[in-house]
């Protein structure tokens, strides 16, 4: 049992993995800070009343050093995957930072989470990025546990949505060479149960260390296994050696809701064998006495969270380290810029907490409640070009919070049952918002007022909000006009 005094900064903390590591830590006697980009996004977490909260950059030395001040256990969770572009660098440099600061704050050790590096083999940019970052901070001269783990199975991991749908979706598949790789995959409460444990290192410990579930699978009988765990007819299997990591990973952007600039490095880092090289880890974190959960199990725990909508942290509402934060269009920035607005008030009759049900449950399978054709089509091209596109759903279909996804949206603010704001994360020449507010009048009606905002970039920006203006009439008239008859037509706000 740590130190009550001990007190543990988690990175990445509102991500996939660090949004559940806090809990496990807090329960362990953790005294936990985090560092992230936007405090409001975590303050939406359940557990944001338990811990210290730092609001900076991840990339600035300042805000890094101010975070890590009287910092025992640094958990380094932060990733750049999928922003394009050299990645890898980005990484690497803020890894450099963290290292550096790590060391001039006293910091008694350095937890990093990373990919099983398969020795003698070619290396993904993906891989080969975790193993440079693994090495910088093992260069800090502070004690550091390199956790290498190979495709993590939980509810809302990248690589458990992309095995789902693409069993779930295809009955006949054509699958690439890499289905046949060799790779070990780990529960995520068994990788969160090693990072738990892995504060407790004795100080002359520092060096890598792989973990993997209980078997040693190929990719092609993880699909199969999944299918039959979820009551699927057998999949059939149509191996087709032509096709490449590129390929495929449009496939899968097509396919599954992981998008395409994603899907690539989690693909090409599928060509590289990912098998625990030792099981060293035990010495330090023992396994537990029913022993490590296996594949079935894993995939059985991970569809109950999802059915019973308990799922507490997405891939899809992961801040990206390093990507730009775009501004409000509140901001005093905007004030000498162009910002196009299309705003409808309406009055309904139905209660605000009726209203705001509806509104809270939009996209994913609820849809956007206006020309169902137009939102799909729409989807479909920012798939091509790169997109989300609509397939990212929800994280859950009745509740938001600031940072989650909906279709190719992020809820940037949520108050008080009353104003929602969206940002557009599709492919656009300019930034686009979607705003939603809900008033009550003095007659007993509900006021529900809808903005839509467009801050365009360069002149295709400005041609792109003339060319789709004749349309918002059909698309948010009509999304304004059904909402509300949704509302109206409720007979309580559940």
């Amino acid at each position: 049992m740590p130190s009550p005094s001990r007190r543990s900064l988690v990175t990445g903390a509102t991500g996939y993995i660090g949004g559940r590591l806090v809990p496990q830590l807090l329960d362990a006697g953790h005294t936990v800070r985090v560092l992230v980009r936007d405090e409001r996004k975590a303050r939406s977490h359940d557990w944001s009343d338990r811990v210290e909260i730092a609001q900076g950059d991840a990339s600035e030395a300042d805000d890094v050093r101010a975070a890590m001040e009287g910092v025992d256990v640094l958990y380094y969770l932060l990733h750049s995957i999928g922003t394009g572009g050299d990645f890898g660098a980005t990484e690497k440099n803020m890894a450099q930072t963290f290292a550096d600061e790590a060391r001039r704050a006293g910091v008694s050790r350095i937890v990093y989470l990373g990919g099983m590096i398969p020795a003698d083999e070619e290396l993904s940019e993906h891989l080969s990025s975790r193993g440079e970052v693994g090495d910088v901070l093992l260069g800090s001269g502070v004690p550091t546990t390199v956790l290498q783990a190979g495709v993590v199975i939980g509810s809302g991991s990248a690589s458990f949505e992309m095995l789902r749908y693409l069993t779930e979706r295809l009955p006949v598949m054509v699958t690439p060479k890499w289905v046949n790789t060799r790779i070990q995959p780990i529960a995520v409460r068994d990788v969160l149960r090693y990072l738990v444990g892995s504060a407790d290192m004795p100080t002359d410990v520092s060096r890598r260390f792989d973990i993997g579930g209980p078997e040693v699978l190929t990719y092609l009988d993880l699909m199969r296994r999944f299918a039959a765990i979820s009551g699927l007819p057998k999949r059939q299997v149509l191996k087709v050696p032509l096709l490449s990591p590129g390929l495929s990973s449009h496939w899968i952007g097509l396919i599954t809701p992981v998008p395409a600039s994603l899907a690539r490095p989690l693909v090409e880092s599928l060509r590289n064998t990912v098998v625990a090289g030792d099981t060293d880890i035990k010495q330090y974190v023992p396994d537990p006495p029913e022993g490590l959960i296996d594949f079935d199990r894993s995939v059985e725990l991970a569809l109950t969270k999802i059915q019973n909508l308990e799922v507490p942290t997405s891939w899809a509402s992961a801040a990206t380290a390093g990507a730009p934060a775009e501004g409000l269009p509140t901001d005093p920035d905007w004030a000498g810029g162009s910002l196009y607005k299309d705003e409808r008030t309406r009055e309904v009759d139905a209660t605000p907490e009726q209203l705001w049900t509806v509104i809270e449950g939009i996209g994913g399978r609820n849809g956007w409640y206006s020309w169902a054709l137009a939102w799909w089509a729409r989807g479909v091209l920012d798939r091509m070009v790169g997109g989300p596109g609509l397939r990212r759903g929800r994280r859950n279909p009745r509740d938001l919070v600031v940072g989650d996804v909906v279709d190719f949206w992020r809820v940037e603010e949520t108050d008080d049952s009353t104003f929602l704001r969206l940002r557009a994360e599709m492919k656009l020449p300019g930034l686009a918002w979607l705003e939603m507010q809900v008033g009550s009048t003095d007659g007993g009606t509900t006021t529900f007022h809808h903005r839509a905002l467009f801050a365009p970039k360069g002149l295709l920006g400005h041609l792109y909000w003339f060319a789709i203006f004749p349309f918002h009439g059909v698309v948010f008239g009509g999304m304004q006009r059904n909402i509300a008859k949704a509302a109206e037509a409720r007979e309580d706000g559940r």
